[in-house]
């Protein structure tokens, strides 16, 4: 179904069920984006690259990119940067969550369909207010989509960030991703640095996820050898389930440097779409693909 008939049947959907008159998606120069309140929401799709061959993706990580919604009144700087990390760090009522999540997972999965005849996978966060927001029935809303799209649920890969702030609520997101999974989704776990211990051990464990990733970002706060110990660590536990290690935000050589070091089997980041960098080009500062795979074994 082309890109704009898509774009007028969620449009459709959208304002039967909410019932305000409103046009959520925009599609312009081949680009779609989502309405919401005072924001537009965007895409912005970056590869995740195999480590022993960096020229070679398995698919992208999805994020949003947040602009004042141009029908609206403007909004300055720093009223954006707090909308930006409302939908995971403010209070909001769940039915609000869900709405925002939904419609961000829309925006993304229409914005990655002129390249889904790669076969690649869509990486896409999901807030765990929307899980726990939800009571039954994990994944089935957006399978509707992701069906509707010419697509499976198996091409999308769910990302969970473990926080301590819902740690007591554990056994409730466990379930939502049991239902993600049972409908063929694929799962991945995303931990801070401070929470890779032994209790991430028996959460990987317990979920037996296809994909753990971290993100290099912050990862200077610590010290060396005890960032190195750490992610080390957590491509171990990944070993044990069988799931692919990720390190995502690899923006600079050292943290690129500490991928080849800890065994981390995809890399994501700025550092790796640089000219020559995913070729292995060695310059002062470059990729070095056989170092990688000597360091790696």
């Amino acid at each position: 179904m082309p890109l704009q008939q898509l774009v007028e049947y969620f449009n459709d959907r959208l304002e039967l069920e909410h019932k305000n008159g409103v046009r959520t998606f925009v599609l312009q120069d081949g680009v779609v984006h989502g309405l919401y309140g005072p924001i537009r929401i965007g895409s912005s799709l970056s590869p995740i690259r195999d480590g022993l061959q960096p020229t070679q993706f398995i698919g992208h990580h999805a994020q949003l990119k947040v602009s004042p919604n141009p029908d609206r009144h403007r909004l300055s700087g720093l009223e954006l940067d707090h909308l930006r990390i409302s939908s995971s760090q403010q209070p909001a009522a769940f039915d609000s969550v869900i709405s925002f999540d939904r419609l961000s997972r829309t925006v993304h999965m229409l914005n990655y369909l002129p390249q889904s005849h790669l076969d690649k996978r869509l990486f896409l966060d999901v807030d765990p207010r929307h899980i726990l927001g939800i009571k039954a029935d994990h994944g089935a809303y957006f399978e509707e989509i992701i069906v509707k799209c010419g697509l499976e649920t198996g091409n999308v890969t769910i990302g969970l960030t473990v926080n301590s702030i819902y740690a007591r609520l554990y056994p409730v997101l466990l379930k939502g991703l049991e239902n993600y999974q049972r409908r063929g989704y694929r799962l991945m776990l995303k931990f801070d640095l401070p929470a890779v211990d032994k209790s991430a051990a028996e959460l990987i464990a317990r979920v037996s996820p296809d994909f753990v990733g971290l993100s290099a970002q912050n990862i200077d706060q610590a010290r060396d050898g005890d960032v190195l110990m750490k992610l080390q660590a957590l491509t171990g536990m990944a070993a044990t389930v069988n799931a692919k290690s990720i390190l995502f935000d690899i923006e600079d050589e050292r943290s690129a440097d500490l991928a080849r070091q800890s065994g981390f089997e995809l890399l994501h980041g700025e550092f790796f779409e640089q000219p020559g960098q995913a070729a292995g080009q060695r310059t002062n500062k470059g990729f070095d693909v056989q170092w990688y795979e000597n360091v790696r074994g």
